[in-house]
């Protein structure tokens, strides 16, 4: 499947149509194999290194720091007008079938993906998925891998970011500080949550007031790079205690773990209102608002002192 026979589609008016959505969020390496060659979807390695050693054939190279913040705040949005003009570079359109592809190594690139999919999906793409298990998966299925760098002809977006699947650090503050109706979820290991270690770029260790604690890993089997399929919906529900109409809000460190739990969410489990605070515990705890789990001085001291050694 090479990337340039569907440009060239689309050039002579023949749009390929959107059988990726048949796809779902969520693809397996079987499923995609399949439909290749009559759904043609663009496929985005997003791996920041080792595309010229080797990628998904007909891959385009779309790393993951196109999708990040500055390294000060990596999880505030992007720069929308920046995206933009790296996106037509790859000629991307909003309707046609995307699949983005991460290493697929561990749980945590997931969190890639899930993060490029939530920010394609705010800025107006309508067909995306995921390819569970990333690179790995497709090398596993044995699809075909080549070296070569892949290009296509440059497209013209108009890109505005959609915040209906945002939450920002006002709005937190204010469920935070009773002002505000929202589930908080903090999707970090519990040592983050309870105080015991905090991210380089935090300013204090801690969470969010009235959070409650739910690992993103809690959707994935042991030591599998891949998303569990089989999420209960309602049993998730229960566990969250989401309520109807209300928000909720899954945030981490730098919005990384939070977008997979995101993910599972909103896309698998179908939840509505779910949201990402993109910017998470960085942003907030840099931002002077209340925090909760937050230890005292000397106990901080300790926690960083531990961080540097670790």
């Amino acid at each position: 499947m090479k990337h340039f026979a569907l440009a060239l589609a689309m050039a002579a008016g023949l749009a390929t149509s959107a059988h990726a959505a048949t796809f779902g969020p969520l693809v397996e390496a079987a499923e995609l194999s399949a439909a290749l060659e009559t759904a043609q979807p663009v496929l985005l390695d997003i791996r920041n290194a080792g595309y010229e050693d080797g990628h998904a054939d007909g891959a385009l190279f779309a790393p993951y720091r196109m999708f990040r913040g500055p390294a000060e705040n990596p999880g505030g949005p992007v720069d929308v007008e920046k995206l933009e003009a790296e996106l037509e570079e790859l000629g991307l359109e909003q309707d046609i079938p995307i699949v983005i592809l991460s290493e697929g190594k561990t749980d945590t690139d997931f969190g890639a993906a899930a993060r490029v999919y939530w920010t394609l999906k705010s800025t107006g793409f309508t067909d995306l998925s995921i390819l569970n298990g990333g690179l790995a998966s497709w090398q596993a299925a044995g699809l075909p891998v080549n070296k070569t760098t892949e290009s296509a002809m440059p497209s013209d977006l108009e890109l505005t970011f959609n915040d209906a699947w945002l939450a920002t650090t006002a709005d937190v503050a204010a469920v935070a500080n009773g002002e505000k109706n929202a589930l908080l979820v903090d999707a970090r290991p519990a040592d983050f949550f309870n105080g015991q270690k905090a991210h380089d770029a935090a300013r204090r260790p801690g969470t969010l007031p009235t959070a409650t604690n739910h690992v993103y890993t809690s959707f994935f089997d042991k030591g599998s790079p891949a998303i569990s399929t089989a999420i209960d919906p309602a049993a998730l529900k229960a566990t969250l205690g989401v309520e109807d109409g209300k928000d909720t809000v899954s945030f981490c460190n730098t919005g990384h773990w939070a977008a997979t739990h995101w993910f599972a969410v909103s896309e698998l489990a179908g939840v509505k209102n779910a949201k990402l605070y993109a910017g998470s515990m960085v942003e907030y705890s840099n931002s002077g608002y209340e925090m909760a789990n937050t230890p005292g001085l000397f106990e901080n001291l300790i926690v960083q002192i531990k961080h540097v050694i670790d």
